[in-house]
C-alpha cells in the first residue's frame, strides 16, 4: 500500500490551500503530489484524519406549484473565465451541519427558501468531487424551494444569475452550455423522470 512520507503546506488562504505530498507506492516509486484542500491546517487534511466530513453542499431543489422547475445558478468561474450552470452550493461553516448549510446557502445565493426532504444516507452523504486534485467532499441536500428570487444576499465576490429551468430549458442547457458534472447527472434524472425525486425512494 502506498504511504505518505511528508506533507508541506504551501499556502495560507481562507477558503482553499495547496499542500505538497511526498509519497511512495508499493513498487517503491516516489511520487511528488499537490493537493488542494479546504483544510486550514495540515492536521485537518482528510489523508491525516481519515474522516469524510462534508466541506460543502450541493442543493438539488424543485420549484413551482407543479414542482416542474429546477433551481440552477449560472455563475462566473475564474478557473474557466466563463459562466457555468451549477446547483446552488456552498461551504459548510463551523458549527453547522450540511442541512443547515444548504438552507443558508440557498437563501444567500438565490433569495429562495429551501424546505429539505429526508432521504437515505446513501443519497446525501459526502462524496468526493475531483479526487485527483483535491480532498474536498460535498453532500447533496434535496428539497423544495419557494419564495421570490433575489440577489441582495449574494456576496460581493459572487456573479450569479438564478435560473428556474423547466425540462425543455434543461435539455437545452445540457446540449449547449457548460455544466458542472455533479449537476449534469442529476439534471438527466430531472428530464427523464415524471417525479424527479422518485429515485430517492428506492
Amino acid at each position: 500500500m502506498a504511504t505518505i512520507k511528508k506533507i508541506t503546506k504551501l499556502t495560507d488562504s481562507k477558503f482553499v490551500n495547496l499542500y505538497y505530498l511526498e509519497g511512495e507506492n508499493k513498487k517503491g516509486h516516489i511520487s511528488h503530489y499537490y493537493v488542494a484542500s479546504r483544510a486550514k491546517h495540515l492536521e485537518d487534511l482528510k489523508c491525516k484524519t481519515k474522516e469524510n466530513n462534508a466541506d460543502g453542499v450541493f442543493i438539488y431543489s424543485l420549484y413551482g406549484e407543479k414542482k416542474d422547475k429546477v433551481v440552477l445558478v449560472h455563475q462566473y468561474r475564474y478557473s474557466i473565465d466563463d459562466y457555468i450552470y451549477e446547483f446552488p452550493a456552498g461551504l459548510v461553516e463551523d458549527g453547522e451541519n450540511f442541512h443547515q448549510a444548504a438552507v443558508r446557502e440557498m437563501h444567500e445565493e438565490t433569495g429562495l427558501d429551501l424546505d429539505p426532504i429526508s432521504v437515505k444516507t446513501g443519497y446525501e452523504k459526502p462524496y468526493f468531487t475531483t479526487i485527483g486534485m483535491t480532498d474536498e467532499s460535498c453532500a447533496t441536500v434535496y428539497g423544495y424551494a419557494s419564495g421570490e428570487i433575489s440577489e441582495k444576499y449574494q456576496e460581493e465576490s459572487e456573479e450569479i444569475e438564478v435560473v428556474l429551468a423547466d425540462r425543455d430549458e434543461v435539455r437545452r442547457i445540457l446540449k449547449d452550455e457548460k455544466v458542472s458534472v455533479s449537476c449534469a447527472f442529476q439534471l438527466m434524472h430531472f428530464i427523464k423522470d415524471e417525479d424527479p425525486f422518485y429515485f430517492l425512494e428506492s
